[in-house]
């Protein structure tokens, strides 16, 4: 269905490069715009391999097939430009009514919660803070591509794309600096609970100590060097992950820091107390080990089987919000040349 849909697509746009050019551009003018504005990357790419002239149309507000593709964040129809031998600061050096160029339009956040676009964006990075980050990344490509003076021109009210971004986005920088910090409010308590328990631990030994030379009464047993390495381990990933979550706590919170700052930050924290977490079952594992040895093993492994239950619960809740995080910070560009063919 879909392979039709093309092939039909195709005959269309053959049928009208017959007709004379005013009537082409009155034909294709408001698909093209449709296409853009909805992120149907297909359609757009058609058209401007059917008609390479349609890069210079413009709708009501004077707005381009790219200008309408960042303000709307449509990512697949952008990453068109690179199929294009025009060089790219041509493409977005086109002015709307309001005299703003490519750099004004990905500065402004789009719409409210009903908006279409504003809808996409946050599908595509869930929570604040990933919002931010994306909006920054699509301000950074777009600043990329335009000549270095659109970074100071003005639009008819005066503003450069600087002052817009801040201006448009100072809430959502609000709402992602609440959103990290409640991650790292919760965080940093669990990771010190942690700190606590393993630190306890390794003053009161399993066992306790030989009254005669101060030695751990299990010092010479296997299981206790694994008890001590893992609770070791476990002190330093609950400690680093406490100062990972301080570090966000104290952070400045300037918007450049939404970028790769604090997302690394809190890739670091989540990590380290997802570690914590298991060394610290191992240390317990550990224990039991000790105690029981070999006298009751269906015990030790019915309640080694049972601290697997907490690495399981954190891995399932916490996977998703650090998958996110690392793919948006780590991950493959959004931006970039994703098909072959040359459109103009």
């Amino acid at each position: 269905m879909h392979a039709q849909a093309l092939q039909l697509l195709r005959f269309i746009c053959s049928e009208i490069a017959k007709l004379d050019g005013k009537r082409v551009r009155d034909l294709i003018g408001s698909p093209l715009e449709a296409a853009a504005t909805m992120g149907n990357v297909e359609v757009v790419e058609e058209i401007l391999l059917s008609f390479p002239n349609a890069l210079s149309l413009v709708n009501e507000n004077k707005h381009g097939v790219f200008q309408i593709a960042i303000a709307n964040r449509r990512v697949d129809v952008f990453n068109l430009i690179y199929q294009i031998t025009t060089p790219h600061h041509l493409l977005l050096a086109q002015r709307d009514a309001s005299y703003n160029t490519a750099l004004h339009l990905v500065a402004r956040l789009v719409g409210g919660t009903t908006d279409q676009a504003s809808l996409h964006l946050r599908s595509c990075a869930p929570g604040a803070a990933l919002q931010m980050q994306r909006e920054l990344q699509w301000f950074k490509v777009v600043e990329k591509l335009s000549r270095p003076q659109d970074q100071e021109q003005r639009n008819i009210f005066g503003k450069t794309p600087a002052m817009i971004f801040t201006e448009s986005h100072e809430n959502l920088a609000k709402e992602g600096e609440q959103w990290m910090k409640d991650r790292a409010h919760s965080g940093i308590i669990i990771a010190t609970l942690i700190a606590t328990i393993v630190f306890t631990s390794a003053i009161t030994v399993p066992g306790g100590t030989n009254s005669e030379n101060g030695k751990p009464i299990f010092s010479e047993r296997t299981g206790f060097v694994a008890f001590a390495v893992a609770d070791a381990l476990a002190l330093l990933m609950s400690a680093s992950s406490m100062l990972m979550f301080l570090g966000i706590l104290t952070a400045r919170y300037a918007v450049q820091d939404f970028l790769s700052s604090l997302p690394k930050r809190l890739i670091i924290a989540l990590i380290t107390l997802f570690l914590s977490i298991i060394f610290m079952m191992m240390a317990f594992t550990s224990v039991l080990y000790l105690v029981f040895g070999e006298e009751k093993t269906w015990v030790l492994g019915l309640v080694s089987s049972l601290a697997n239950i907490p690495v399981l619960v954190f891995a399932v809740l916490q996977f998703k919000p650090i998958f996110d995080i690392s793919y948006s910070t780590y991950g493959p560009a959004i931006f970039g040349k994703r098909g072959d063919r040359i459109i103009v």
